[in-house]
């Protein structure tokens, strides 16, 4: 079977192929294609990635194609995850939305907004590539804002896609460790919308832990997802929160950090990326892979200790040891395509969290909204775990959110600056009209007209 990576000079690519070692044969795959429109960068992540096979001694088959047609023809899965516009545009997102006084963040807010219009259009190009390639691939979309694209390309009829995260099975994976128990033992039930979800659910051995969970502080505190909140305010939600809530229930502590650092994670990326290839550039791959193996994960462990470091104020100064790095093992975005394709495989199935169509699982929503939540996967195909009514308290923001992304993609199927601004107008982090009109302005300038 063959896995196509349409986005695939990636830098997490690597990480990606890294994850897929330990298990590429039981899933019956052999094959791995990369595409990118960036050809100098698609050569260099691709030379990286055979390495990684190559140190290990596994015969998962690494190519690169230049030309998209070539990497999705035969493709059993297909992974989409693309930055259009570069890391600089993610800087020039959070920068517009800084200076007009908002949170910029690239999925969550207005810079999701802007990504997304960026997106979708150059996704759906690819679909219909797709479509007439690879129709009975299924599709995994890394693109971010990841819940609102698959929107987009659900409402346009593409119906084997799926939307996936790191960030629950990230957090289930800090879970386990803190409680000592395998993660195959703990049963973690999330209900919502991708970056904004909630924990309803947290079982041991079949026992409920969640209440008890949310008065043991020290819990709290050990978990990186959780500790950045108040718990005052978890144990009154009555749910363990997703971390990208932080910019909702502590937005202005997340502005003033920001502000104060005089610096944004898009342009934190963006320095390290820009370093990264430039010491990849002037080093001989082929002759030296190692070599060029430890500058990526020294730049990728860069990287990871700035996460959420900037918004939450914490400082992670630590020095990190070049020369030694252990490749990470994918357990990431990798991991859960891998879970996913391995149900799908599979007569008894496993719990995820995607994003999918809700089919009746939330209360409230329609059935084609598409929803993150917990869900079974099997080769019965994939089954939301109902979620029912949805405490007042969540489902205020959800469909708040829901109705921008619904308004949002609206916005980008027909050009309209109006549906743009009525969206923007509605999402809690603008909820201005005023503010909405300038935002959009200042985005279609920038980026040439996004939609004319």
């Amino acid at each position: 079977m063959k896995i196509a990576v349409i986005g695939g000079a990636g830098v997490r690519t690597v990480i990606f192929v890294n994850g897929l070692l330990d298990r590429y044969k039981a899933l019956n795959i052999n094959k791995v294609v990369l595409f990118d429109i960036d050809g100098e960068k698609l050569e260099i992540i691709g030379k990286l990635c055979k390495h990684v096979v190559e140190r290990r001694n596994e015969t998962l088959q690494v190519e690169v194609a230049y030309e998209a047609v070539e990497a999705i023809t035969g493709a059993d899965y297909i992974v989409t995850t693309l930055r259009v516009g570069g890391d600089h545009s993610r800087v020039v997102d959070e920068t517009i939305a800084l200076e007009t006084g908002v949170i910029g963040q690239e999925t969550t807010g207005v810079g999701g907004f802007s990504m997304a219009v960026r997106t979708i259009p150059v996704l759906i190009e690819y679909c219909e590539l797709i479509k007439e390639h690879a129709p009975n691939a299924w599709i995994f979309n890394f693109s971010n804002p990841s819940g609102l694209v698959t929107q987009a390309l659900r409402s346009k009829g593409y119906d084997k896609i799926i939307g996936i995260c790191d960030a629950p099975s990230s957090t289930k994976f800090r879970m386990a460790h803190a409680l000592d128990v395998a993660e195959k033992d703990l049963y973690v039930e999330f209900f919502g919308l991708n970056h904004l979800s909630w924990i309803s659910s947290v079982k041991r051995y079949e026992e409920e832990m969640l209440p008890t969970l949310l008065n043991d502080d020290a819990f709290l505190n050990g978990i990186q997802e959780f500790s950045m909140f108040d718990p005052d305010l978890l144990r009154q939600i009555g749910f363990l929160p997703n971390e990208y809530l932080y910019y909702y229930y502590h937005r202005e502590k997340a502005l003033e950090n920001i502000l104060k650092s005089g610096a944004t994670r898009g342009k934190t990326i963006e320095a390290v990326n820009i370093q990264m290839m430039e010491e990849l550039k002037r080093i001989n791959i082929d002759e030296q892979p190692e070599e060029a193996l430890q500058i990526f994960l020294y730049y990728m462990e860069v990287r990871e200790r700035s996460y959420m470091s900037i918004e939450t104020g914490s400082n992670k100064k630590a020095e990190i040891e070049r020369g030694n790095l252990q490749v990470p093992d994918g357990i990431g975005y990798a991991g859960v395509m891998l879970d996913c394709i391995e149900g799908l495989q599979s007569e008894e199935g496993r719990y995820l969290v995607l994003s999918v169509q809700n089919q009746g699982c939330m209360a409230g929503l329609a059935p084609e909204d598409v929803v993150e939540v917990t869900c079974n996967v099997s080769k019965e195909g994939i089954h939301p775990v109902a979620v029912g009514e949805v405490p007042e308290y969540c489902n205020v923001l959800i469909h708040a959110i829901k109705l921008y992304e619904k308004l949002t993609v609206e916005a980008i199927f027909t050009k309209s600056k109006e549906k743009a601004i009525q969206a923007l107008t509605l999402h809690p982090l603008i909820n201005s009209y005023s503010l909405a009109k300038v935002l959009v302005e200042k985005y279609d300038q920038a980026y040439g007209g996004l939609f004319n």
